[in-house]
């Protein structure tokens, strides 16, 4: 649906759009066009869509890097609660989405209203309360002065806006987004189950050597491991993050024969080869930047904005920069068989303009189209947003994109509440999740190979491991857990995910049921030490209330589910069969577990 107006004396005329998708997700935005004769500033031009007074209670997200989507609330009261995210990318610290609802709404109770704005830039989300008892939730691109000028005749468009109601909870939310996303004809995992993916960063680092590289790979596709992913350090002057950027060439000191023989032997595997690129951005200590100082965004021409990670932003909307990038990845696809990009962006857009004026917006617009171009060069390329680790999540990265990642922390513990919380807008099977070291490389924290599996199983599943390093034992359990997410995908990557309102804060459970109620997966996580010496049954939500269910524990490793904790028994007889509408209101006793620590049910229907 569209609408129209015209303001004859401005010289302005506005096209709003609104579309509702079947899943009950709404999306709008609007058109400005300039119908004078002079030149006119955008300052802003926002959507924003009503709701009821009874929603008394804000939700958004909070973070930094490493422990992203950190959840706060607070009333909604008279006034406005505004965020702006002025990082020139979404940002670890963006509110992703802004949630308005009845007093205490949860994840399965309550009304709620949701928003997200869809934007790879600075944006803006807000909620206001008038005084007359009138709300509202609103939001799009934060502009900086003059950064949008309209000639005669231009337009510019705002970005989308999503929202979506639910009557149950934030689950209803997650349900409108999970079900537009899912209905994309480019949809990842429409045609073939997410692969396994193991990633070489946490394993050597910089520390290039083609021996080790292909030991990792045969250990990886021994596990069952079905996508190798070669990272940061493959291309020229790479040794460390202090040069390189921009020399998107493969450094001949280290791969003298070229990528190829690493290709070949990944391939031989049976394995999908990705490589890891950082295309926004460029090092002083590189060739590109040698040649070609003036093509990093800045404020004025004789100073450059602060470095971050000895890095500078290179100016995409300049079109020399913009087809040397191009022309550099698209030769690299040409030149080796690669089926993935790890597409990296490890700083803020600070200082950042482009010929007298702010860039972030003209940077942004520049990235779409280049990420376009290549999809339409090489559709079958599937490409990962990686942004410091979850930096960059929105859904208009993710039109051009087939997964997150949602944080540099693959710590288990931090990584429950981050993809509990990613999990608010994007399915699991969108949303990178890796088994990683212990200790974590981020916190230093050592937990069970359990816990780890079992966290790293809602999502799409990957290994970030110097398996090489691993002894038979620990390969075999490793190999179970593949093996575990291999029958379990169908089912994760395509069923209704569900969160329960656990009456301990020290639980999270939450869960994927199938969208024919027939069987579901449960994940009791233990977060911290509990008040009470018992632990409160486990709720199961989103079954068939009026159907028979068996549920039986899940040992993530594969390993069968033995009495090796104080287990409930039907836990140590295998199994326990009850009513769907038992399961939601009585739940099932579970393990008394010890903190930092995790419990998977299988639930099948029997009737």
């Amino acid at each position: 649906m569209a609408f129209e107006a015209v303001d004859v004396e401005a010289g302005l005329a506005l096209t709003g759009e609104v579309e509702l998708a079947d899943s009950g997700l709404l999306r709008m935005r609007h058109r400005l066009r300039n119908t004078g004769i002079g030149p006119y500033v955008v300052d802003g031009l926002h959507a924003a869509l009503p709701v009821p007074g009874h929603a008394r209670e804000l939700l958004d997200l909070a973070g930094r890097w490493a422990k992203e989507r950190r959840p706060q609330r607070r009333p909604l009261g008279t006034g406005a609660w505004v965020r702006e995210v002025r990082r020139g990318r979404t940002g670890h610290d963006a509110p992703l989405g802004l949630f308005a609802g009845t007093e205490g709404f949860g994840f399965g109770h309550g009304e709620v209203w949701g928003l997200h704005v869809a934007w790879s830039g600075n944006h803006v989300s807000y909620a206001e309360r008038m005084a007359e008892g009138t709300a509202l939730l609103g939001g799009g691109e934060l502009l900086l002065p003059g950064e949008i000028v309209l000639d005669s005749g231009e337009e510019y468009a705002t970005p989308w806006l999503y929202a979506a109601y639910s009557g149950r909870g934030l689950d209803g939310v997650s349900s409108a987004f999970h079900g537009r996303l899912r209905s994309r004809p480019h949809h990842p995992g429409a045609d073939r189950p997410r692969p396994v993916v193991i990633n070489t960063w946490e394993a050597v680092y910089f520390d290039h050597d083609l021996d080790r590289l292909r030991e990792l790979a045969d250990r990886g596709a021994r596990i069952g491991a079905e996508r190798f992913v070669l990272d940061d350090g493959w291309f020229r002057h790479r040794r460390d993050d202090s040069a390189g950027l921009g020399d998107w060439y493969v450094d001949e000191t280290v791969w003298p024969n070229g990528l190829e023989p690493l290709i070949s032997h990944v391939r031989g595997l049976g394995m999908e080869f990705g490589l890891w690129v950082e295309p926004e951005m460029v090092n002083p200590d590189s060739d590109l930047y040698r040649a070609h100082p003036d093509w990093v965004l800045r404020r004025t021409a004789d100073a450059l904005p602060p470095s971050w990670r000895n890095q500078q932003v290179l100016d995409l909307a300049n079109p020399e920069a913009y087809a040397h990038i191009l022309e550099r990845l698209d030769s690299l696809l040409e030149e080796y068989e690669i089926g993935y990009l790890k597409w990296d962006h490890n700083r803020d857009l600070i200082e950042a303009g482009h010929e007298g004026r702010p860039g972030v917006h003209a940077q942004t617009a520049a990235l779409y189209r280049l990420m376009d171009e290549l999809r339409a060069r090489h559709p079958g390329v599937e490409i990962e947003s990686c942004s410091s680790g979850g930096g960059r999540i929105d859904l208009e990265i993710l039109e051009r994109t087939d997964r997150v990642w949602a944080s540099d922390c693959i710590d288990a513990l931090e990584r429950q509440s981050i993809q509990l919380w990613t999990g608010l807008l994007l399915p699991p099977e969108l949303v990178g999740s890796h088994i990683g070291a212990a200790p974590a490389h981020t916190t230093g924290r050592v937990h069970g190979l359990g816990f780890r599996a079992a966290t790293a199983l809602f999502g799409h599943f990957g290994i970030e491991w110097d398996v090489s390093r691993l002894d038979e034992r620990e390969l075999s359990e490793l190999a179970g857990a593949v093996s575990v997410y291999k029958e379990l995908r169908g089912l994760l990557h395509s069923g209704d995910v569900v969160r329960a309102d656990h009456i301990d804060p020290s639980v999270l459970l939450h869960g994927v049921v199938a969208a024919d109620r027939s069987e579901a997966v449960f994940c009791y996580a233990r977060t911290a030490a509990p008040d009470d010496v018992l632990p409160a049954p486990a709720r199961l939500p989103g079954l068939d209330g009026s159907r028979r269910y068996r549920v039986s524990a899940v040992d993530p490793t594969g390993r069968p589910a033995g009495p090796e904790r104080r287990d409930p028994a039907w836990v140590t007889e295998g199994s326990v069969t009850l009513p769907g509408a038992v399961l939601a209101s009585a739940g099932v006793p579970v393990p008394l577990l010890a903190p930092e620590q995790a419990f998977l049910l299988r639930v099948r229907a029997v009737d």
